[in-house]
């Protein structure tokens, strides 16, 4: 995503602030602690459930199955391991919910004793990444390959890890290692086209270079 254009959704954002129309969503979001529920009500209107770290109990996930047959799931966990672990293991066991990414530079803390969560990241960057759900998909007849990764440098090169990162970012599908990539590309049904888009993008910008 260019600056200019998350500056626009930033202004966008605070005009609603400013008429008192806050953001209010529908789905019930599914975060990991008291501190995540308590900044998404800063920042939105909503709902939330807590699955209290990465020990998934049978009643949450029967609490979380329950939201998704009623109002829909969106699952926004902490960008690191332990967040993409639950996020797994609640997509496993609740297919069909939405996917909220929050950039890992929009989480890091003030205190380097803290870990990266939601609960450090802005008001303004919690709605983004709300506006901007992916929703899990059948991949399409027209599959982004292992080969298209090589192409661009996203696998098997010096900076892949970078380009992954920003990739990411500007496709608001959170970070993925090596492995992980193309998996979530095709389960979001990203096109090449997308792809190819996103990366021209990334490119241009030289953020890469960073």
């Amino acid at each position: 995503m260019s600056k200019n254009r998350y500056n626009n959704d930033v202004h966008q954002f605070n005009n609603l602030q400013y008429r008192g129309m806050a953001m209010k969503i529908k789905e019930i979001i599914v975060v990991e602690g008291k501190n995540d529920t308590n900044k998404i009500k800063q920042a939105v209107e909503a709902d939330t459930i807590e699955t209290g770290g990465l020990t998934l109990s049978k009643e949450t996930i029967q609490l979380i199955k329950h939201a998704q047959q009623k109002r829909g799931v969106i699952i926004f966990t902490d960008p690191d391991f332990a967040g993409n672990h639950i996020r797994h293991k609640i997509a496993e066991a609740v297919p069909g919910c939405r996917h909220a990414y929050l950039p890992k530079k929009d989480a890091l803390p003030n205190n380097i004793k803290e870990s990266v969560g939601i609960e450090h990241a802005s008001l303004d960057a919690i709605r983004l990444a709300l506006k901007n759900v992916q929703v899990e998909q059948k991949p399409s007849s027209e599959s982004i390959t292992h080969d298209d990764l090589l192409r661009h440098g996203l696998i098997g090169a010096s900076d892949a890890k970078r380009r992954r990162e920003l990739l990411g970012d500007h496709l608001h599908i959170g970070y993925a290692n090596a492995k992980q990539l193309l998996k979530r590309l095709n389960m979001f049904n990203i096109s090449r086209d997308e792809l190819n888009e996103a990366m021209l993008s990334i490119l241009e910008s030289g953020k890469e270079n960073d």
